[in-house]
């Protein structure tokens, strides 16, 4: 195909790929925040929930060149991408189960 990169993925297959990436590793985070920190009232202002978030947007990196996908040609504007999918995602996803006291 004409519109493939080097890589085999097209540019809708590498935008799709990297915006699914980082809405499950936000909503992974979410969970697993949730998980360890909790849902309680006092857990909505424990800092440690931002470490399970900074882990999961340094990690799709990896995963991302594991999938196939070249980062080397990333922007800043896609590391402010991804950071920003990862965070809504994790935002929204964590705030969802502290308001509704979800427990594991």
């Amino acid at each position: 195909m004409a519109t493939e990169t080097t890589t085999g993925f097209s540019d809708h297959m590498r935008g799709v790929t990297v915006t699914t990436l980082a809405c499950l590793a936000g909503v992974i985070a979410a969970l697993a925040s949730a998980y360890v920190v909790g849902t309680t009232p006092e857990a909505a202002s424990e800092t440690l929930s931002l470490a399970f978030l900074g882990v999961s947007i340094l990690a799709q990196l990896p995963l991302l060149r594991v999938v196939g996908i070249d980062v080397e040609d990333f922007g800043a504007k896609d590391y402010l991408y991804v950071a920003f999918m990862t965070f809504t995602f994790w935002f929204i996803s964590y705030g969802i189960m502290l308001t509704a006291g979800v427990t594991f």
